[in-house]
Order: structure tokens, then C-alpha cells, then sequence
């Protein structure tokens, strides 16, 4: 893959389920789709080894290691179709009886970069923390391709702007968001302005993948460093694409250097 500084970037929104065999495939024919339309990282929706509603004991059962199955399929695509992978694991906890909402970036050469979930969603009547184990905060996950590096982050974070902070004091051109982004009231306008909010405050692309309706809200998105958005999906299942480009980040920080003025820096606690 060649360092241009400029990435032809796919969100692909589908709904995992629990059948790991089908997940993989459903995945595999979006790499093949996306990467045939042009994109060169394909970026998958939280949750995309396994996913169940509502969540119980067989998330551990069907939890994996970094070594395992799943990410191993996703090296052999980004291997087969020369692109970087980017999808949510199920990952095994040292408890055994929780697992950790990871995401994995991939290429053909192995593991990139992962991220642990650090804000789980314990909110609108959810209680992930039942079942999950938190990442560390303060850890800033990101990878570089195309001559950009990329900084990730996981749905309920998107609603704390200190994990996006600490991705940009870590250099990130663009933040890329697996989601299962509940459905409920106001939360697909939640969802959309958050993507924008932190794309507009950080000068920054924002690249989020969603599982669709019934469950999620859809609307996965491609956003750029002035919150417009490039390219999206509705609803239902499907594949946006578009280009992230290190001039169009540079032309918007020359004009809103609001990252260089900041008065503030993000401690953990």
C-alpha cells in the first residue's frame, strides 16, 4: 500500500449476530465489495466477532484472543484484498466470566493497533459493565496508513471528548468509530451530531461504522475535518466510501487552528 497521504476509506454497516461463521463471512464479502469499489481500510460497526440482544453468558463463550479466529480471518482478507482492516472483537477478559469490546486494525502483516472500550454503556437502561471489562484510560490506540494515522475510539466514547483529545495529543488525522449506537429517542440526532461535534472541534475526519435498524440507528458515516459529511449510509445494510485526504486537514487547520490554541490538556482518572 503506497504512503500518499491520501486514503480511499469504506464503512461498512451490517448487523453481526451470534453465528461467528456467518459474521466472518458477511465481513469477507464486504472486504471483497469495498476493496473492488476502490477502498483501501474498511472499517466494520463494534461488536463484529459476536453480537447478541440482549447480552448474556455467551459472550464469553464466544469471546476470543488476539491470536484467535477472528482476527486471523481479518489478516488473511487484508492480506488477499491489500487493505487495512478495522472491526470490533469480542476479546477474552482475565475474568471469565466478562470479555473486553475491542477493536482490532489489520493489515496483510498482522495487528496494527487495539482498543479496549473505556466507557461502557451503563446508560438509557443499559448495563454493559455486566458483562464487560473496561479498558485503561488514557491510552490513545492508533496506527498509521496512507501517510495518516488514524485514532480509535468505541461508540458510548463518542460521547466523552477527552478519549478524542487524547487520540489528536497522540496525532491522530482522523477518528474511526465502531458503534452499536442503540436505538431509542433523539439518539440517531445524538449520534449524528456527536460524529460532527468531534469532527468540527478536532479538525479532524471522523470515519464511524454502525450496525443498522432494528437495533442500531444506521446512518454510518464519513465526516470531514468541518463536519460535512462525505459519504453515508442509511438505515440498512450498506457500504460508504470516500477519500481522506491530508491536504483537506491541513487547509482547515490553517484556517481554524483551534487544536494549536487549546488552554487545556486531558488527564485520566
Amino acid at each position: 500500500m503506497s504512503e500518499t497521504s491520501a486514503l480511499p476509506v469504506a464503512v461498512c454497516q451490517f448487523a453481526p449476530t451470534a453465528s461467528r461463521a456467518d459474521n466472518l463471512e458477511r465481513i469477507a464479502g464486504l472486504t471483497a465489495e469495498a476493496a473492488g469499489r476502490g477502498a483501501r481500510m474498511v472499517v466494520f460497526p463494534e461488536y463484529s466477532s459476536y453480537f447478541i440482544d440482549p447480552m448474556d453468558a455467551t459472550l464469553a463463550e464466544n469471546a476470543e484472543s488476539l491470536d484467535g479466529e477472528f482476527v486471523t480471518a481479518l489478516t488473511a482478507l487484508a492480506a488477499e484484498y491489500a487493505v487495512v482492516i478495522v472491526a470490533g472483537l469480542v476479546e477474552r477478559a482475565a475474568d471469565e466470566h466478562r470479555v473486553r469490546n475491542a477493536v482490532v486494525a489489520v493489515r496483510g502483516d498482522g495487528i496494527l493497533a487495539v482498543y479496549r472500550k473505556q466507557h461502557l454503556y451503563d446508560a438509557f437502561g443499559q448495563r454493559e459493565s455486566d458483562w464487560i471489562e473496561s479498558g485503561e484510560p488514557g491510552e490513545a490506540s492508533t496506527f498509521e496508513a496512507g501517510g495518516l494515522r488514524f485514532g480509535l475510539m468505541t461508540c458510548y466514547d463518542l460521547r466523552f471528548p477527552e478519549v478524542a483529545r487524547t487520540l489528536m495529543d497522540a496525532g491522530a488525522d482522523a477518528l474511526v468509530v465502531p458503534a452499536e449506537w442503540v436505538r431509542g429517542p433523539l439518539k440517531e440526532h445524538h449520534w449524528t451530531t456527536l460524529l460532527a461535534a468531534r469532527a468540527i472541534e478536532n479538525t479532524a475526519y471522523v470515519v464511524a461504522a454502525d450496525h443498522p435498524a432494528p437495533i442500531g440507528v444506521g446512518h454510518s458515516q464519513i465526516i470531514d475535518p468541518q463536519g460535512v459529511v462525505l459519504a453515508g449510509v442509511g438505515t440498512g445494510d450498506g457500504i460508504a466510501i470516500a477519500t481522506v485526504e491530508r491536504a483537506a486537514i491541513d487547509r482547515v487547520r490553517a484556517v481554524n487552528p483551534s487544536l494549536r490554541l487549546r488552554r487545556y490538556a486531558v488527564i485520566p482518572r
